[in-house]
C-alpha cells in the first residue's frame, strides 16, 4: 500500500502538532507518510522540524517531510489537510478580545468560540480558512479537511457555504475529555463506558452514559451523577483537567437540564446568561468561574513550550505522545477501510431534525473509505434544543456577516449573544463592537473598517 501526504497548515503549533503527527506515525499504516509542514512564521516551522525529526528518529519510522512558507506548495497533492492556526496570535489579538470588553464590564473566561470574543475570532480566521480551501480546490481538490480551529461551528459553516465541494469534518476533544473525566468522578475505566452525545460544538450533551455490565446489559449512569453531585462527592478535584475551575457549573447545568454537556466548565460559563454578571461575586466564586482564563494558559504555555524545546532540542530521542485526538484515527480509516466511529462537526442535513437545516451539528460519524458519514441523531430534549438554537443565533449571523460582507450582521451577532445580552445595552453592544473592529484593525477582513487588504501574520 502507498502512504498518504499529509499536509499540516499551522504546523508552528508545534505542541498540537507533535500530538497529532505523533499520533499518525505511530499507526502501522501511515508510518511511511509524507508530511508537508507548513507555517507562516520561519522559525516555528523550524521548532517543528526539530520535533518531527526527533519523533521519527525515536519511532524509527521511514515517514519523510518537507517545510513549507508557501501554503499552495505545501498542499500539492496533499490526501489529508490538518489546519491549526491562530490569526492574530495570543499578542494582540486574544489580548484585545479580552481587554476591550472588560473595559466596557463584560468578563469572559476562553472567548474563542461564542460571545463577542468569538465573533471577532470568527472574523479573523474564516477568510485564511477559504484561502485554504481555495488552494486546495487548485491543487488537491479530493482532499479531506481536518478543521481544528475555532470558533470551530463558525469556521465550518462558513467553508460549507463558500466551498461546498470541499471535504470536511470540525474536530474537537471535547466528548472524549469529558467522557474521561466522568468515568473519574464514578471512578469507573472509561473504557467500560458506553454513551452517545449530540449537539453542537461546545453545546452538545451525553444523551446515554452508561457502564457496560458484565452480561452485557447496560446501567445508566445518570442516577448516580446527579446523587454525587447532590451529596457534594462530586465533582472530584482529581478528576477535574483545569485546577482552576472545579467544574461545577456542568453540573449545576445538569441538575436543572438532566443533561450532563461536553465542554468544559469554564467554556460553558460564558455560552449562557447565568454564570458571569457584573457585581455577583457570589456566583464567580460559588461555581468556581476562572474569569480571563485563555489568557493565562497562553502565557503559561509560552513558557512551558520553551522549557520543552529545549529538551526536544538535547535529547536524541523523545517520548512521543498518544494523544486522543481523532485525526489519525480518521486518516487510518480513510486510508485502509478499517472502520472508526468519531464525533465530528458536520453541516446539518438532517442529522438533528430539531436544529435548523445547514448550521452546524457534532454527530456520531462513521468512518471508513468513503469517508465521513454523519449519523442520525432523531430526538432531542426540547430544553437542550433551545440552548443550542440560542448559540446558532450567533454563529449564523456571524457567518452571514462573511459571506454578505455586511458589518450590520456583526451587531447582530453580538446582540444574540446570550452572555453580552445579559450584560450590556443596545448602545454598549453597538459601541463595543466598533471598538473592537477598530482596535484589530488590518486583522480583520477591509470590508469591516474599509482597508484593502487584511494581515496574515
Amino acid at each position: 500500500m502507498t502512504s498518504p501526504k499529509i499536509t499540516f497548515i499551522g504546523a508552528g503549533s508545534t505542541v498540537f502538532m507533535t500530538n497529532i503527527v505523533g499520533d499518525i506515525l505511530q499507526r502501522e499504516a501511515l508510518q511511511g507518510a509524507h508530511v508537508s509542514l507548513m507555517d507562516i512564521n520561519q522559525q516555528r516551522l523550524e521548532e517543528s522540524e526539530v520535533v518531527f525529526r526527533k519523533m521519527v528518529a525515536s519511532l524509527g519510522v521511514e515517514a519523510t517531510h518537507s517545510i513549507h512558507l508557501d501554503q499552495r506548495e505545501a498542499l500539492e497533492g496533499a490526501d489529508f489537510v490538518v489546519v491549526a492556526f491562530q490569526i492574530g496570535g495570543f499578542e494582540p489579538c486574544t489580548v484585545t478580545d479580552f481587554e476591550i470588553p472588560k473595559s466596557f464590564g463584560l468578563d469572559q473566561t476562553i472567548a474563542d468560540t461564542l460571545g463577542i470574543g468569538g465573533i471577532m475570532r470568527g472574523l479573523r480566521t474564516v477568510p485564511h480558512l477559504w484561502s485554504v480551501c481555495e488552494d486546495m480546490t487548485a491543487v488537491c481538490p479530493d482532499a479531506l479537511l481536518l478543521q481544528y480551529v475555532n470558533p470551530m461551528a463558525i469556521n465550518t459553516w462558513a467553508i460549507a457555504e463558500r466551498y461546498p465541494n470541499i471535504k470536511q469534518v470540525g474536530l474537537c476533544h471535547s466528548v472524549q475529555h469529558t467522557a474521561a473525566e466522568l468515568a473519574s468522578d464514578l471512578q469507573l475505566p472509561v473504557d467500560d463506558i458506553r454513551y452517545l452525545s449530540a449537539g453542537i460544538n461546545h453545546v452538545a450533551y451525553f444523551l446515554k452514559f452508561e457502564q457496560v455490565e458484565a452480561d452485557g446489559s447496560y446501567r445508566d449512569l445518570y442516577p448516580q451523577l446527579h446523587q454525587g453531585y447532590e451529596q457534594g462527592i462530586f465533582p472530584r478535584p482529581e478528576s477535574t483537567s483545569n485546577p482552576r475551575c472545579p467544574n461545577k457549573v456542568r453540573y449545576e447545568m445538569m441538575k436543572r437540564l438532566g443533561y450532563f454537556a461536553t465542554e468544559s466548565s469554564e467554556h460553558f460559563a460564558e455560552y449562557v446568561p447565568w454564570f458571569i454578571k457584573s457585581g455577583r461575586e457570589d456566583l464567580i466564586e460559588r461555581f468556581g468561574i476562572p474569569l480571563d482564563e485563555y489568557p493565562k494558559r497562553c502565557v503559561e504555555q509560552i513558557a512551558d513550550w520553551k522549557d520543552k524545546l529545549e529538551e526536544y532540542r538535547k535529547a536524541d530521542k523523545i517520548e512521543v505522545p498518544n494523544s486522543i485526538e481523532y485525526a489519525s484515527e480518521i486518516i487510518n480509516s480513510v486510508w485502509t477501510g478499517v472502520p472508526s466511529v468519531i464525533y465530528g462537526n458536520v453541516q446539518n442535513r438532517g442529522y438533528i431534525p430539531a436544529l435548523p437545516e445547514g448550521c452546524v451539528v457534532e454527530v456520531p460519524c462513521l468512518v471508513d473509505r468513503n469517508g465521513i458519514q454523519p449519523t442520525q441523531v432523531p430526538e432531542l430534549p426540547p430544553q437542550l434544543t433551545a440552548i443550542m438554537r440560542s448559540n446558532i443565533n450567533v454563529q449564523e449571523l456571524t457567518v452571514r456577516a462573511l459571506l454578505t460582507e455586511n458589518r450590520e450582521h456583526v451587531y447582530h451577532a453580538a446582540m444574540m449573544d446570550p452572555h453580552t445580552g445579559a450584560e450590556l445595552d443596545l448602545d454598549q453592544i453597538w459601541a463595543l463592537v466598533d471598538a473592537l473592529i477598530a482596535a484589530h484593525g488590518d486583522w480583520l477582513p477591509g470590508w469591516l473598517s474599509g482597508a484593502k487588504v487584511m494581515r496574515v501574520a
